[in-house]
Order: C-alpha cells, then structure tokens, then sequence
C-alpha cells in the first residue's frame, strides 16, 4: 500500500533538499516568489479582518480570525511563494552543508524585502477600496486599533510573542510537507494556522500588512476616535516607530522560533 505522507525523517530529508533548491533559485524568482508571499500573507490577514472586526467578544472574533487566516499560507504552499517565516527551515540545509551560511542569509533578506512589498501593496489597495468605513467606520477603527496595539507592546512581550509565532508556523509547514496531496496539505496546514490566529502571537510578515495599512489610513479622525487611542500610542504610529519597534525585534524572534524547529528535528534525525 501507498502511503500519502512522509514521516518525519522523510520530512527533514524533504525539507533539507528543498531549502537547497530555494537557495538555488535565480535571485529575481525568489524576489518575485517573496512578493507573491506578501500579497498573500495580506489577502488571509485582510479577509479574516473583515469577518472579526466588529465582534465585541474577543475570544470569538480570535476564533473567526483563526478560521480564515490560514488561507494566506495554503495560497503559499500550494501556488507557489517564499515567506521569510518559513523559509528560516532553510538553516536545516546549512547545518547539512547544502548550503551556506551566506547564501541562507542573502535568501532571508531578499524574501523579507518582497514580503514587505507585496504586503504594503496589499496594505495600500485596501486602504484605498473604501471598505474600512465598514459598519458606520468601526473596520477602520478596527484597524488603527489593531495597529497602535502592536506598535506599543513592551518589547518582551514582543520577542516572546515573535518566538511563539514561528513555533506555530514553521511547524504547521513541517506538518503541509508531510502530505502528499492538497487536500492533506490544506488539512495539516489549518489547524496549526488557526492556533497561531487564535495565539495573538506576532508574525512579521503580517505586521507589515497589518500596520501600513493603519498608516496609510490614519489620516481620517472617523477612524481614529473609534479606535480609543491615547495621544501618546497614537504618535508611535509613524513608518520608522514601526520598522525599529516592531519589525526588527519581530523579525528576530520569528527567527529564532524557526531556527528552534528547523534544530531540533535536525538534531533528532541527523545527528
């Protein structure tokens, strides 16, 4: 009998191979692979917005959050796209000598370069569709105060919420690499998705959709005296309060969750 999925020996074997041939790409098709990631990271955090933007309890709008984010990732693996999340996994091809510490270095920075596109691309259409005056202006409420919240967590919180993050995550995608068929892939991929939505944890890659968008929309006072912000956390709300208080310490802490899974299983199945 054929079995339709990989242990998870065959997954670090699977894995390994596969972070050589990212690696390996032409560097404009990993950039245009990076942007595609972005664009789709954004669509799933846009879309579960809109379902959970204006339910009071917060425990449901998390769960319905949940339910529709983990759309972003399938459109990822099974159209095609390189998120900077994931593609920390590539470190187990390093520790493999498949590739190098350079290279594995020069692949995440050019993939966190086309998320950011890509997703302040998306960031930027959705504050132009007109849509955050959804339900008498509380989507755009819903936004800013979605924004300022993550501009203004103490930086523990932060790292520590980053290092969960890609725990979900990067172990979700080991979990969509063990199958063989879609259906299998959409069903390992969602729970573990959904986990994360749930989590609150912080993923930078939606981040970056998540407060550009606010950026782009905070100009409208509607929106602003919807969300209950202080004038204080409202000033943090600028491109380089952002880019030093939330994507560097979130990068990194995606960073070491995922070096953590791509360690370990490396460590149990090859050392």
């Amino acid at each position: 009998m054929i079995k339709n999925y990989l242990t998870p020996k065959e997954i670090t074997d699977y894995t390994i191979e596969s972070g050589y041939d990212k690696v390996n790409r032409k560097t404009h098709i990993v950039f245009l692979l990076a942007i595609m990631a972005g664009v789709y990271i954004s669509l799933g955090a846009f879309a579960s917005s809109v379902a959970a933007h204006d339910i009071m309890n917060k425990g449901v709008a998390r769960l319905v959050t949940g339910a529709i984010f983990p759309v972003g990732l399938m459109f990822i693996v099974i159209n095609g796209g390189d998120l900077f999340t994931g593609n920390i996994l590539i470190a187990m091809s390093t520790y493999k000598k498949r590739t190098t510490i350079p290279n594995f270095v020069k692949n995440l920075s050019i993939v966190l370069v086309g998320n950011f596109i890509g997703a302040v691309l998306i960031a930027y259409l959705v504050a132009s569709s007109g849509l955050l005056t959804m339900s008498d202006n509380r989507f755009g409420a819903y936004v800013i105060k979605t924004a300022v919240y993550k501009n203004n967590l103490p930086l523990k919180e932060i790292f520590s919420l980053a290092i969960l993050c890609n725990l979900f995550v990067c172990a979700g995608i080991w979990m969509m690499y063990s199958a063989k068929d879609i259906a299998g892939k959409v069903l390992a991929g969602f729970f573990p998705l959904l986990a994360f939505a749930i989590s609150g944890s912080e993923h930078v890659v939606a981040n970056m959709y998540y407060v550009p968008l606010a950026l782009f929309s905070k100009a409208n006072l509607d929106y602003i005296h919807g969300a209950h912000v202080s004038a204080e956390q409202l000033s943090h709300l600028t491109w380089q309060y952002f880019l030093v208080h939330n994507v560097i310490p979130v990068t990194l802490g995606n960073t070491i969750g995922g070096l953590f899974i791509a360690t370990m299983y490396y460590l149990i199945y090859k050392k």
